[in-house]
């Protein structure tokens, strides 16, 4: 009779822990890893012959932003084909729930420049929405968070002025809805408005309640030297752990401490943690990151929304303004990605300051033309940093690896602009450069960046490591071969060297090809129950 759905026989295993790799078998029964030594393959339904294979946890992206394409692209094709099994989402501040009728259209319009795709938008609490994306199902696991702006939206819209108390009151029932519904934090996107317009006891107060529910604050910092300081002191105050989101760009970005990390960042997190004080990080291996077009334009010009946004771009006086504030904008680096108008699909891939020698203005008459066109859509990819920094960041204990991408496929719906090319990258890019390359870090502490680290994050312990009684999350990869083949010019390439990937027991990627399974799961915080 047989023992095992499935065994994966021959491997090294990398356990996932940072210990040395050993060989062994690893048997799966149902959703979980059964046995981990030596297995008799004639008790096993299926066999992965793992031979000169390494045998791992599968990743898990502690920054992700597939909410806005996972509906559509359920399979997760540019990720689970990384060895991506888990994706935390809800980033940035930019959850999909909770809604309020009272500002529905400016939630949608907050949004809307990363919709790559229709959503339904049939829920409204924080429980709802994860009820349609387990009704919805996917090949990937997600973890989800509240969005601070989203919650900011549902009650102030994009008022630029500190809640009342009545107000703040209302958000702080929100979040807490929301923790009871499963989310694992509050996150933060402190750059994009209506969220830079919030104070810092603004955020302490809703981070208390996510601390009463064992949850966790993720934070986009304020794009300043001090934004590092207000992040460690709202988890000073609140109680809270900090994750730092994408602390290369966050800080890296930065010109003022380009290649001082060690003593701008890493030692005030050291300090922090010394003191008590729990702060972890994300790093994503580029020196290039995305967002969305409109965030290039100061937030102050943002107050009341998308359409007042775009009126005001209208006028020579706002435009004379603009090209004040955004003096010394790198525009030779700014690369627009993702335009939603057909009528300029042909900027995708070119700079603003190509653009703008195109169309014969300047760069901000040219941002301001395409944001008008788009209705305030599309994204871009800006070139912000040094590898050195990432370098720096990725070394220490407390940083683990995330994409800070979306899901794309490299066909149908989702084959969409020139993304980065982190979406589809991010996990065989560390694996390749900087472990097999540069060999800034050894292979098990790679896999422990991206597998039980990010878990043991968010406080889910029965995932993330090759260990009986775990759920069967696994990835099979060539530690010779794995590479990325995305690039920033054709950016649509799936990588190599990523054979076998399981998900909650069952093959989802078997010899390099997707088996259309959808065994995913939406987790909940299990710490989230009233108290």
């Amino acid at each position: 009779m047989e023992s095992y759905d499935l065994v994966i026989k021959g491997g090294r295993v990398v356990d996932g822990t940072g210990n040395p790799w050993f060989k062994a078998d690893v048997g799966v029964k149902g959703e979980r890893i059964a046995c981990v030594g030596r297995i008799d393959s004639s008790k096993a339904r299926e066999v992965i012959d793992a031979e000169g294979l390494v045998v791992s946890p599968g990743f898990t992206d502690p920054h992700n932003h597939s909410d806005w394409t996972i509906m559509a692209g359920r399979t997760a094709e540019s990720y689970i084909r990384q060895g991506v099994t888990t994706l935390v989402i809800g980033n940035c501040g930019f959850s999909l729930a909770p809604i309020s009728e009272e500002h529905f259209e400016d939630l949608k319009k907050y949004h809307e420049p990363f919709l790559l795709t229709d959503i339904p938008w049939n829920w409204r609490s924080f429980g709802e929405f994860l009820k349609v994306l387990e009704d919805n199902g996917s090949s990937v696991n997600l973890i989800p968070l509240v969005g601070f702006g989203t919650v900011r939206v549902a009650v102030m819209g994009f008022e630029r002025r500190e809640p009342t108390e009545e107000e703040m009151k209302r958000m702080e029932r929100l979040v807490e809805e929301a923790m009871r519904e499963g989310a694992f934090g509050l996150s933060t996107g402190l750059v994009y408005p209506p969220q830079s317009y919030a104070k810092t006891e603004e955020i302490v107060r809703l981070c208390r309640v996510v601390a009463r529910y064992g949850g966790i604050y993720a934070t986009h910092m304020r794009s300043s030297l001090e934004g590092l300081d207000e992040a460690i002191e709202i988890g000073r105050r609140a109680g809270v752990p900090v994750q730092i989101s994408h602390v290369g760009s966050s800080r890296g970005g930065i010109k003022e401490i380009q290649g001082r990390q060690e003593e701008a960042t890493l030692k005030p997190i050291d300090k922090a943690r010394e003191e008590g004080i729990d702060v972890t990080c994300d790093i994503y291996p580029y020196t290039a990151g995305s967002s969305y077009i409109a965030s290039l334009i100061p937030s102050h010009f943002h107050e009341g929304g998308l359409e007042k946004l775009l009126e005001r771009l209208k006028s020579d006086e706002v435009r004379s303004e603009l090209r004040e504030e955004l003096r010394g904008w790198e525009w030779d680096k700014t690369l627009v990605s993702y335009v939603p108008d057909e009528r300029n699909k042909e900027l995708e891939g070119k700079t603003l300051e190509e653009i703008s020698r195109i169309q014969g203005k300047s760069p901000v008459d040219a941002l301001c033309d395409l944001l008008i066109a788009t209705q305030g859509g599309g994204t871009y990819v800006k070139f912000w940093g040094i590898e050195e920094d990432v370098i720096t960041l990725m070394r220490h204990r407390a940083v683990m690896i995330g994409s800070d991408g979306w899901v794309h496929a490299a066909s149908g719906v989702l084959h969409v602009g020139k993304p980065h090319p982190r979406c589809y990258g991010t996990y065989p890019r560390v694996l390749q450069r900087y472990v097999r390359e540069l060999k800034v870090l050894e292979l098990e502490e790679a896999v422990r960046k991206m597998s039980s680290q990010p878990l043991s994050r968010f406080r889910i312990l029965d995932r993330g490591i090759i260990r009986e009684g775990m759920y069967a999350d696994i990835v099979v990869f060539d530690p010779k071969s794995v590479r990325e083949l995305s690039t920033y010019e054709d950016p649509h390439r799936y990588p190599e060297g990523i054979l076998h990937v399981i998900v909650n027991g069952v093959p989802v990627v078997r010899d390099g090809e997707h088996t259309g399974a959808t065994p995913g799961k939406v987790l909940r915080n299990v710490n989230s129950m009233e108290r």
